[in-house]
């Protein structure tokens, strides 16, 4: 098990300086990754919460890359269907080298789709958003190569182009993130990669590691290469006090699969000092 946490970049947290010196002391605290989301902005209105400043994900990558040497680090996740996917393989391809190749790149959907597309007049259509992730996946992932590629799909059109150089990794692992058990869609995707985030949302915590079992065992049922390795990316609070029900809690999510421990940090969970002294007091080590 590793142990990483996932950050917002609204509201509070809505400074790239801030997220920096967070990864500093994640890295500091023995932590193994630091994750930022990815939105284009941030409304918690559902929650009665008005709209938010944000950052820029890549930018503030960027600084953290500089500020850190040893975390993991990367968008989780990153709506791929609202961006081109050439210029994400160009600026992730420049954070990989950047970070020493330490990038692990998330991607999903992108949610709400009111607020990441339909504001700005693109597609909201769920099947739309899929197809073109698909699709984005595959440009991104072929230009990766280092080797001149060509592309023809009813979204996207590349004729011999070619990024050099290539990202730092021989490949960037990819997680693909997915609600369970409202969508298969995800975890088949996910299949075809090399880890997965799943949204465990309408699962009550006593219920989610069977549920992530469940949602493993349909991954590996459409993996069309079993043998590569394959992360799960998925945590719950904890208190990191180094007592019993975090290490029983860590436990029991390590022997349903999890290999990557996802730390939430939000304003949700607590004041910005409350969520910076649980990272300073490191990871829930089983």
């Amino acid at each position: 098990m590793r142990y990483g946490m996932n950050v917002p970049i609204f509201g509070e947290y809505a400074d790239v300086r801030l997220l920096a010196e967070l990864a500093v002391e994640a890295e500091a605290a023995g932590w193994d990754g630091f994750w930022i989301w990815d939105h284009i902005q941030w409304s918690g209105e559902e929650d009665g919460e008005p709209r938010a400043p944000a950052v820029d994900t890549t930018v503030a990558l960027t600084m953290i890359a500089a500020a850190t040497s040893r975390v993991r680090l990367g968008p989780m996740v990153l709506p791929l269907a609202r961006r081109r996917p050439w210029k994400v393989a160009r600026e992730l391809t420049t954070l990989d080298h950047l970070c020493g190749g330490r990038l692990t790149l998330g991607v999903g959907l992108g949610f709400p789709p009111g607020l990441e597309y339909g504001d700005f007049g693109e597609e909201t259509d769920a099947a739309v958003r899929a197809e073109k992730l698909d699709e984005g996946l595959e440009v991104l992932t072929g230009l990766w190569t280092g080797r001149p590629y060509s592309h023809k799909g009813p979204h996207y059109r590349l004729t011999q182009a070619e990024l050099l150089p290539g990202p730092v990794q021989p490949s960037v692992p990819i997680w693909v993130a997915g609600m369970w058990p409202e969508s298969r869609a995800p975890f088949r995707r996910a299949a075809r990669f090399d880890g997965v985030h799943p949204l465990l949302f309408s699962v009550p915590l006593a219920k989610q590691p069977a549920a992530l079992r469940e949602l493993l065992n349909y991954i590996q049922a459409h993996r069309v290469e079993p043998e590569r390795p394959f992360d799960v990316a998925f945590g719950a609070e904890t208190a990191g006090d180094g007592g019993t029900a975090d290490r029983e809690l860590v436990a029991e999510f390590a022997a349903a699969g999890v290999t990557w421990w996802m730390e939430p940090i939000s304003h949700w969970r607590g004041s910005l000092a409350e969520q910076r002294e649980r990272i300073r007091r490191g990871p829930p080590r089983a």
